[in-house]
């Protein structure tokens, strides 16, 4: 007899970011024996995201939860997007209820280790008598952790950077650094493209990834894509595994939402992280956690000068500030990375809550 499916719904709000993840975990999960339906209102993005599929995930479309197909074992209400209820009460109809849990979105706020893990009994219908559980990703032991597949180090230490640039059509220049850029509209972009160009000490290669970051790069520099020490080059859309494969050719990224945030610190190389923005003020508290806890320890300059730029690319700092020190800023990420990868990832926490809540 098989294992029973798990069912991972999510809504894509904008910007694909919540798709993005949700796919990376169903492949994962895959990946260790657990099918997975995935149900989502817009899975467009995945045409480009993941266009060979995953054995074991099937991507299903949102509306059709409210037919009578039984729940799986295990019920993932992902960033809160509320289920079905024609799909909850047949939850609730179950001999053995699935485990119900609401996958969170990514914070270092204090508050989540407060109440990763917790219950929330359902008292009101269609799910009476149901319990679903807080599941909060997180960069601490009372967390549940960063998505992680098994191999994931191996394989970027076999990784060859130079092939993988040539076969895209992107030939490095001696001496240059190279930069990726991954952005929601920014209205510092002008402002980094001048810093870059000023810089005579060290050329700079921006490889700008497809959509809003190529759009603001090519208005700010014209047709040449040129300026000063800075030449851009504009790449289509990059598969998940060809983003990350990105992200260990360059020197330095900027990243953005969540996804390419932890696989920014996966890569182990210097990042600045752009918060999604809302306009009630949480990207602002996301951000000053997510420093508090990266930056501690650091050297007090690194600290200082790394807030400094963070906060400014998050127009919370006036104008955009130097780049901080390369060297000391590569030497604080690999300590960074090297502290993640001793906690238990996501995936495998979510199996083990999984079993324990049974």
């Amino acid at each position: 007899m098989g294992i029973a499916p798990w069912d991972l719904f999510c809504r894509v709000i904008d910007n694909h970011g919540d798709i993005g993840v949700c796919w990376r975990l169903a492949a994962d999960l895959a990946t260790r024996g657990v099918p997975v339906r995935l149900w989502t209102d817009d899975a467009s993005a995945l045409a480009w995201m993941a266009p060979d599929g995953e054995p074991g995930v099937t991507v299903r479309q949102w509306n059709d939860a409210e037919s009578e197909l039984m729940p799986g074992d295990v019920v993932i209400e992902a960033f809160g997007c509320e289920l079905p209820p024609a799909f909850i009460r047949r939850m609730a109809a179950q001999p053995r209820a699935p485990v119900w849990i609401n996958l969170e979105y990514l914070s270092a706020e204090p508050f989540v280790e407060r109440v990763h893990g917790l219950p929330s009994p359902q008292t009101a219908s269609p799910g009476a008598g149901l319990r679903k559980w807080f599941f909060y990703p997180g960069f601490s032991a009372r967390t549940g952790g960063l998505i992680r597949e098994p191999g994931l180090a191996e394989r970027q230490g076999s990784f060859n950077a130079a092939q993988w640039l040539r076969a895209r059509g992107v030939e490095p220049r001696p001496g240059e650094r190279r930069v990726s850029l991954f952005c929601y509209p920014q209205a510092d972009v002008p402002a980094l493209l001048e810093r870059l160009a000023q810089i005579t000490h060290q050329p700079t290669l921006l490889l700008v990834t497809h959509g809003t970051a190529a759009a603001q790069v090519t208005h700010g520099l014209g047709p040449s894509l040129q300026r000063g020490t800075l030449r851009a080059h504009l790449l289509p859309a990059l598969t998940q595994r060809d983003y990350d494969h990105l992200l260990w050719a360059c020197d330095l990224n900027f990243v953005r939402g969540e996804d390419s945030f932890v696989r920014a610190q996966w890569a182990g190389v210097p990042f600045v992280w752009q918060a999604y923005p809302q306009t009630d003020g949480a990207d602002a508290a996301k951000l000053d956690a997510f420093l508090a806890t990266f930056l501690h320890g650091a050297d007090p300059k690194l600290a200082t000068a790394v807030g400094s730029f963070w906060r400014a690319w998050n127009g919370r700092g006036g104008s955009l500030p130097a780049l901080p020190n390369h060297a000391g800023w590569q030497q604080h990420g690999t300590a960074w990375r090297a502290g993640l990868l001793e906690q238990p990832d996501l995936t495998r926490q979510l199996l083990g809550f999984v079993s324990e809540s049974r």
